[in-house]
């Protein structure tokens, strides 16, 4: 595929999680490869081949990179939302007993190596993680790579009037990908981790992280494992929660040290204010943090960020039926995605939802089931594209019913790299044009017998599609990425 234009902005990604796992392969360990034909290097172009698309269609594990620059560039993204990541080491110290198989196995689910793997299994210190990781961006920010298409590099942003003048400057004589930081999991503040919370040292990893260069834009507090600060949702599917134990601190709120911490993101004494990302928090947390901005007049104007997701269908917690669209009863009814009180409280808060690409977020297991198969890329595209249209549709439903206007807060968090199951036939970021493509398909097709509420909602296909796949994610930066 050609190199696009499309100025695409996705969410959620994790362009470094696989070549910086597998810089432990290399002497100097951490370092980004300019070489991009080096497995460490974040260029480093890594297509499926038609074995790993087999592997991910029988037994749903992704190998293979998917958002690495390259294929970001191909796919048209402009923005990019990068999550850091430092591995949480109960994913590979778990109930697998043979250690040969356990690292095998988990270097098969994330690609990231098997020396990656051992130093996460021996890891004490997850701030230190961080910073390397935050560190293997910074290597080759702002270098450029010449293409047959032309010249590309990527670019650390500190805020939307950088990604304008960026713009302005490049017209057609190079194009840049604009890093935006984000950070999945506030176990990251932790130094000591077979040890009680040290509040103080979380704190002074908190106020380092605000003073770095470029600070994250927003983090979610919770990520797949207990961390003293929020309970988490459940996560795992079936075949992985018999291995790895997730139930310390499941489906708990907020703990004291983690309303502290919150609060210190939020603030705006000590640095840009840190927004806060929903995604991985339990109910119980999400309640908590939603009751704490509601009686807090100083966050009464903070955007609710949800950076990939998925609906359950379900009106409520305290209501849990799946209505309120057409389409409700096509959903994941896990507490992991949002109800629609939820997606009514983002829109009204001027947030975002990201639409995540993990086909076992989005769909239940019935609508897999019953999902259309065939041989042909054309119609599984048609047929795989509608499981994420299906989400959109009820959004849009349920805020029309509220008399809200829809289009202005979805977006793409594909979580790409992220160790989902993509959309078949949509494998990377490179296949992001041709997901929009077909999602405009669906879009045409219902709205065209569809009637609404709210007069504004009813848009045109393409301004539907361009609006998720760009604009409504530039208008929320430039609202509040200062």
């Amino acid at each position: 595929m050609a190199f696009e234009k499309n100025n695409y902005v996705d969410f959620h990604c994790h362009s470094a999680m696989k070549p910086y796992g597998k810089s432990y392969n290399y002497k100097v360990i951490g370092r980004n490869n300019p070489n991009r034909n080096r497995t460490n290097s974040i260029w480093r172009y890594n297509p499926p081949s038609l074995l790993d698309k087999f592997i991910n269609y029988i037994i749903h594990l992704t190998k293979f990179s998917q958002a690495n620059f390259t294929s970001l560039a191909k796919g048209g993204v402009s923005i990019v939302c990068v999550s850091l990541y430092p591995i949480e080491k109960w994913f590979f110290v778990n109930k697998i007993k043979n250690e040969f198989i356990k690292d095998i196995a988990a270097n098969f689910a994330t690609g990231v190596g098997k020396k990656r793997v051992d130093a996460v299994q021996a890891m004490n210190d997850y701030f230190k993680d961080l910073e390397m990781e935050y560190d293997f961006y910074k290597q080759l920010d702002g270098l450029v790579k010449r293409f047959p298409e032309g010249k590309y590099r990527y670019k650390l942003v500190h805020n939307y009037d950088e990604i304008e003048a960026i713009r302005a400057e490049d017209k057609d004589e190079k194009h840049t990908i604009c890093v935006v930081l984000s950070i999945e999991g506030m176990h990251v503040l932790n130094q000591r981790i077979n040890k009680p919370p040290n509040k103080n040292e979380f704190l002074a990893n908190l106020q380092k992280i605000k003073n770095w260069d470029t600070p994250p834009l927003f983090v979610a507090i919770a990520h797949h494992f207990w961390n003293h600060l929020c309970g988490h949702a459940e996560s795992f599917t079936k075949l992985v929660r018999k291995k790895v134990d997730q139930t310390e601190g499941i489906d708990t709120g907020f703990t004291p040290l983690g309303i502290t911490v919150v609060k210190e993101l939020l603030s705006t004494t000590n640095g840009k204010r840190i927004l806060i990302d929903l995604k991985h928090m339990s109910v119980a947390a999400r309640q908590d943090y939603y009751t704490l901005i509601d009686n807090t007049p100083a966050y009464k104007n903070i955007p609710i960020i949800v950076s990939h997701g998925a609906v359950n269908g379900m009106k409520s917690v305290a209501l849990p039926k799946q209505t309120g669209s057409k389409v409700a009863k096509k959903f994941n009814p896990v507490d992991i995605n949002f109800f629609d009180e939820e997606i009514i409280r983002i829109a009204k808060s001027k947030g975002i939802f990201g639409l995540q690409l993990d086909e076992r977020r989005i769909a239940s297991k019935k609508t897999l089931k019953n999902t259309k198969h065939s041989t042909r890329r054309s119609k599984i595209m048609h047929y795989r594209s509608e499981l994420l249209w299906n989400q959109v549709q009820h959004i849009l439903e349920v805020l029309d019913n509220e008399g809200l206007f829809a289009w202005d807060c979805m977006v793409i968090g594909s979580d790409f790299d992220g160790i989902i199951d993509p959309l078949n036939a949509f494998w990377t970021s490179e296949e992001l044009p041709y997901l929009a493509d077909f999602l405009e398909r669906h879009a045409y097709n219902y709205m065209k017998d569809a009637g609404f509420k709210v007069a504004k909602n009813n848009i045109k296909a393409d301004e539907i599609i361009e609006r998720i796949m760009s604009s409504s994610g530039n208008a929320f930066l430039k609202r509040n990425f200062k």
